[in-house]
């Protein structure tokens, strides 16, 4: 592949630029992975808090009709279309969920740019494109015309030597005394948590006496971890993508911060009216020699609570799945298959499903999300816990961030493995599934071991 058209080179060269977005597979392979998406400077940019919610889903939607495009066959799936996040917090626009304790970053619910040009790459074939839409225009010369002429102008930035990435300086800083609930963490001097250890584990055995009682079975529990910005988000980003690819990464700038994610997570997936989820439950750290990773691999198999806590969650997402999709078209084609990623590997499970005729964004949106599998089930009981649990809102961390394709077709992660960068501030929730049978102590080193991968980025280990 030409060198100037490489992925890391042309996202150094356009990380500046407004609205930066790249869907990243940094963790490549035949299936997972095999495609990335890079795109900047849209034409449009949608974004909502709670009071514009309505307009911005009504906007999302609209754009199914007004910017209807087909893609061009056996090339990369995403060729222009709307691409950003979904808060977890978006939840309180479909359900009746308390909200948590502290905000205090407000972050925006959902931001999405609508992108006329996209950058894409097939990493099986070692091949890069670049589409050109010409939208806005909708009259076909016209928009031939602009097509051409984006084109030749992004092309025109990939050939420029890439500006040096200098911390962003955010609009607003959150003076350390303004966080709400921070505690020391003793292990990483520089690093706050929103749990004291006695605290999370607490919340924990508050968990499985929910359990107990009949209130759920599952529920997903994170302590918010949070460090003083040390970079720029960009070479954050490039940092972190070494030291941990993952299949479904990616880094955004939404202007009043920046998601810099390693998700191994895919939530959903939409091609041809086919609907694919792929849930993670059931972890178990790396450690770097084979021998104990192969040990710690089969016992994550074996483990009958990993299991369970998977199964709970095909179970809630198939429930989730049949209300958008043709009857008896939900099936489960993988469960709890085995997944290794850098420092950790995990339970996969697949279900895919053929959505019903009119199903869009909206009803996909109203029926499953957020993803259960960062929930817990029942869903909205389990919300209704987190939210009195946790002490901070959980903001873009275990929303969504993808794409929705001018062609109809959606690829979404789960925002899990994820830094928001914004006020001045690293903030990296991480957590697990409470089930019955959970002890406080293990669960909370869980989440240090998911947190390790991001860790060695911020700290720069």
């Amino acid at each position: 592949m030409d060198e100037r058209f490489r992925p890391e080179g042309v996202f150094e060269r356009l990380a500046n630029l407004p609205h930066v977005l790249w869907l990243d597979s940094a963790r490549q392979g035949d299936t997972l992975g095999r495609y990335s998406f890079l795109m900047a400077d849209p034409i449009e940019v949608i974004q909502a808090g709670p009071l514009q919610m309505e307009a911005a889903l009504a906007r999302l939607s609209e754009l199914e009709k007004s910017f209807r495009l087909d893609n061009v066959a056996e090339l990369p799936p995403f060729q222009g279309g709307a691409a950003g996040y979904f808060s977890y917090d978006l939840n309180r626009a479909f359900e009746k969920v308390p909200e948590t304790r502290f905000n205090e970053f407000h972050l925006p619910l959902l931001s999405f740019g609508i992108y006329d040009w996209v950058a894409a790459w097939d990493h099986v074939q070692g091949k890069g494109w670049l589409f050109s839409t010409g939208f806005p225009e909708v009259d076909l010369e016209k928009r031939q015309s602009r097509a051409k002429a984006k084109a030749d102008e992004v092309l025109g930035m990939f050939d420029c030597e890439a500006p040096r990435l200098e911390p962003a300086k955010p609009g607003r800083v959150i003076p350390a005394n303004d966080l709400a609930s921070c505690y020391a963490c003793p292990e990483f001097p520089d690093v706050m948590s929103n749990f004291p250890k006695d605290d999370y584990l607490e919340a924990v055995r508050k968990s499985v006496e929910y359990i107990h009682s009949g209130d759920i079975f599952q529920v997903n529990l994170a302590q918010r971890l949070i460090l003083e910005a040390k970079t720029s988000s960009p070479l954050l980003y490039l940092k972190l993508r070494e030291k941990n690819p993952a299949p479904f990464a990616g880094y955004y700038d939404f202007g009043a911060g920046q998601i810099v994610s390693a998700s191994p997570e895919r939530f959903i997936s939409v091609r041809d009216r086919t609907i694919e989820s792929r849930p993670i439950k059931g972890t178990r750290r790396r450690s770097g020699r084979p021998e104990l990773d192969m040990f710690w691999a089969d016992e994550l198999i074996r483990s009958k609570k990993d299991r369970a806590e998977n199964v709970m969650i095909v179970d809630l997402l198939r429930n989730d799945l049949s209300r958008i999709c043709r009857p008896e078209s939900v099936e489960v084609t993988s469960l709890c298959g085995l997944e290794t990623y850098q420092t950790v590997q995990h339970l996969v499970s697949i279900i895919v499903g053929e959505l019903e005729d009119g199903v869009g964004v909206r009803e996909i949106l109203e029926s499953i999300f957020p993803g259960g599998s960062i929930t817990g089930a029942p869903k909205i009981r389990a919300m209704e816990i987190i939210s009195e649990l946790e002490p901070t809102a959980r903001g873009p961390y275990c929303g969504s961030l993808g794409y929705i394709g001018f062609d109809g077709s959606i690829d979404w992660n789960i925002l899990i493995r994820t830094v928001i960068a914004s006020a001045g501030w690293w903030q990296f929730p991480v957590g697990g599934g409470i089930v019955a049978d959970s002890d406080p102590l293990r669960e909370y080193e869980e989440t240090w071991h998911k947190a390790l991968g991001l860790l060695h980025a911020v700290l720069d280990e």
